[in-house]
């Protein structure tokens, strides 16, 4: 047989391998999917159809460019918050020209190779930033499981929640919805815990279809999913949408989806690397996937996208080996959308609400807070500052204050400054040796060490050793000698390099 023949049949064999490894670990990633598209979007205050959209643009066109092989894309938890903030505060017609915008942006961050400084940010402020969402996202969809409305601010819903409980136990509807929420966060717990043959069904599907289940058995008056179809429900943006994009807020929520989306991908890419031995990510055209993904989106009115580590992980773990995998997710979801749209109406809301409260617990690091707090104090200081500053303003301002947190921390980490006192006694001169980083952050260390010496002896202050020597130092310093020289009797000679 001809060499070109057999490396053709190699090929085609290998082919038909991956298509049978990623056909059933498509539908898996479907099933783990179609609970989550629905419930984000109802939490985001949109409806359920729309999160449906954004998983199928996030398979049938993420999934086909370049970047990540295995990564899977479509609504995510982690943006609920912003998204039901930029909902109520701008309208729906204006969320998708927000996605559309922080789309555009992506791809201009991927298109300049900036994709690979997303792994620079501090972990920290990652985890800070995750876990502040996650309060939030547990302290809305706990009114949400009673069937009952939320405060519209993260503090309100803490301060509110009391008050909740007094509701629930006051109302049977509302105790009726919150058992089904119960009961929906319990099976999630106990799932992973059940014989493997129970846990080839994916546990939110799994915690869904059983609550769907008992309350249509017992007739539980709790509140459903509303559906219009597809057709319904997206929207192409139009010129008055595009107008409030001249408006600073609205400008401030684009930058804001387009970095916390691009971290969550591009940090999701990272952990799913590390559950595989395939091609590693390629960070600058994973950005640009997700810049082009969401800028449909929000062409079609949906809600914004990333990559999801829940769904990664699940395709990861179900045997995919290429990114057919997750464009047939896509397609999956959108034969469902179109033809069986109605199937949703049966979902109780309190069951999309306990989904969300165990995703928002997942995102919050328990577990690695207190070792985390042992061997580095600061950082584990900067994750509770971003958290609970999240809560008790936006995402966008927790997030910036990480970040000014952990620069900080950076700069004074790295500004060590050693100064070394050396007194030959009677009227002999003082030597005081600097060495290492000069910077304003210990200029009050190190003008106190001056201030305290002899103001009528002679001083040399060798700066030789110095590595940087900052403007506010050099300055400061310059001052010094100068007030020390007017001491009848007194010298000070500071030996400067130009090299700092």
């Amino acid at each position: 047989m001809p060499r070109q023949s057999v490396s053709a049949t190699a090929v085609r064999a290998s082919r038909l391998s991956s298509l049978k490894a990623d056909l059933p670990a498509s539908l898996v990633v479907f099933l783990v999917a179609l609970p989550l598209c629905v419930g984000v979007a109802v939490a985001s205050g949109v409806p359920a159809e729309l999160g449906l959209v954004t998983g199928i643009v996030g398979g049938l066109l993420t999934g086909l460019l370049p970047g990540s092989s295995l990564q899977v894309s479509g609504p995510a938890a982690g943006l609920t918050v912003l998204v039901y903030g930029a909902v109520q505060e701008h309208g729906l017609g204006t969320l998708g020209v927000i996605t559309a915008a922080a789309g555009l942006l992506q791809l201009a961050m991927g298109t300049a190779r900036l994709g690979r400084l997303f792994r620079a940010i501090s972990v920290s402020v990652v985890q800070g930033m995750l876990a502040g969402i996650g309060l939030v996202l547990i302290a809305g969809q706990l009114y949400a499981m009673a069937d009952l409305k939320a405060p519209s601010d993260g503090l309100s819903k803490l301060a509110g929640l009391p008050g909740l409980a007094v509701d629930a136990l006051s109302s049977r509807a509302s105790l009726t919805a919150a058992a089904v929420g119960v009961g929906t966060v319990a099976v999630l717990v106990l799932w992973p815990k059940l014989p493997g043959a129970f846990r080839t069904l994916p546990a939110p599907l799994a915690a869904v279809a059983g609550a769907t289940a008992v309350t249509a058995l017992f007739s539980l008056p709790v509140a459903k999913v509303d559906v219009a179809g597809l057709a319904g429900v997206i929207s192409l943006p139009d010129s008055s949408d595009f107008a409030a994009l001249g408006s600073v807020a609205v400008l401030g929520t684009v930058l804001a989806f387009a970095l916390i989306a691009s971290a969550e991908s591009l940090f999701s890419a990272a952990a799913v690397d590390r559950l595989h031995d395939g091609p590693r990510t390629q960070y600058d055209k994973e950005l640009l996937a997700q810049g082009a993904g969401n800028t449909v989106c929000g062409l079609l009115g949906a809600l914004p996208m990333t990559a999801v580590i829940v769904r990664s992980a699940a395709n990861v773990q179900a045997g995919a080996r290429t990114k057919a995998s997750r464009v047939l997710h896509g397609l999956w979801l959108l034969l469902f959308a179109a033809l069986l749209p109605a199937a949703l109406t049966v979902i109780p809301l309190a069951a999309l609400a306990g989904v969300l409260v165990h995703a928002g617990a997942k995102l919050i690091p328990v577990k690695s807070l207190v070792p985390l707090w042992r061997s580095h104090r600061h950082e584990a200081l900067i994750l509770v500052v971003t958290a609970v500053a999240i809560v008790a303003t936006n995402l966008f301002e927790g997030v910036l204050l990480g970040l000014l947190l952990s620069v900080l921390k950076s700069a004074w980490d790295t500004s060590h400054l050693h100064v070394e006192v050396a007194d030959q006694g009677a009227d002999g001169p003082i030597h005081v040796t600097l060495s290492g980083n000069a910077t304003f952050l210990r200029l009050p260390r190190l003008l106190e060490t001056l201030e305290h010496l002899p103001t009528d002896r002679p001083v040399h202050l060798d700066l030789t050793a110095l590595r940087h020597l900052d403007h506010a130092c050099r300055t400061a310093l310059e001052t010094w000698e100068e007030r020390h020289n007017r001491t009848e009797g007194a010298t000070a000679v500071v030996r400067i390099p130009a090299s700092v």
